[in-house]
């Protein structure tokens, strides 16, 4: 059987931020020049239609992987419930393994949407989210250091980084402890609040 490629797609400042310092449950994003939500940083959200391409092409993976941390603010133990920012009807409409140390029991949501629990690694994620995405893409969606471990195993082969015009200065940076890569510049788009770029992850 054929199996879909492993994509990721990350907003990013213009020098490489993808989260500022000090993040909390009250500021996600930590010291991000806003509210401490990503309002700038993701301000071209708050357009879909001129982004249409984007959009569809971030939610069309069928199997998605994130770290912990972008999951939420727990940390150890699960000590109380907590079922991601998203709410109810999360927007992945897909299995999404959650890379944790801390075991737990899968998590049914609305939409088509189950959040997996692994707790033996990166591989291992990936494993499953292949199995779970048949011949479809498997997204590995954030955030940055959950990136940075993929891309530094060489397991990545597209890079979409949508590209906010502003600094952050610190904080959690893509590419951090990633050796050289290779990429291949694929598509380029510069939007209103954001430049679209898309990379090819070379061997």
């Amino acid at each position: 059987m054929s199996t879909g490629r492993v994509v990721c797609d990350l907003t990013i400042s213009a020098d490489g931020y993808s989260a500022g310092l000090n993040q909390s449950e009250e500021r996600p994003f930590g010291d991000d020049g806003g509210d401490g939500w990503g309002d700038n940083l993701h301000a071209w959200y708050a357009d879909p239609e001129e982004h249409r391409a984007e959009v569809e092409k971030m939610t069309a993976a069928r199997a998605f992987i994130m770290g912990r941390n972008m999951f939420g603010p727990v940390r150890g133990e699960w000590d109380r419930e907590w079922n991601g920012w998203w709410g109810d009807d999360p927007p992945y409409h897909a299995p999404v393994f959650v890379l944790t140390h801390h075991a737990r029991e899968p998590q049914p949501m609305g939409g088509g949407t189950t959040y997996f629990f692994v707790t033996d690694g990166i591989k291992s994620a990936l494993a499953q989210a292949r199995e779970a995405a048949g011949d479809g893409d498997v997204a590995i969606q954030g955030g940055a250091t959950t990136i940075n471990q993929y891309l530094a195993a060489g397991l990545i082969e597209e890079l979409r980084l949508h590209i906010s015009p502003l600094t952050l200065g610190a904080g959690t940076r893509l590419f951090d402890g990633v050796p050289p890569l290779k990429l291949e510049q694929v598509t380029s788009r510069a939007a209103t609040s954001v430049t679209h770029v898309t990379y090819r992850v070379l061997p």
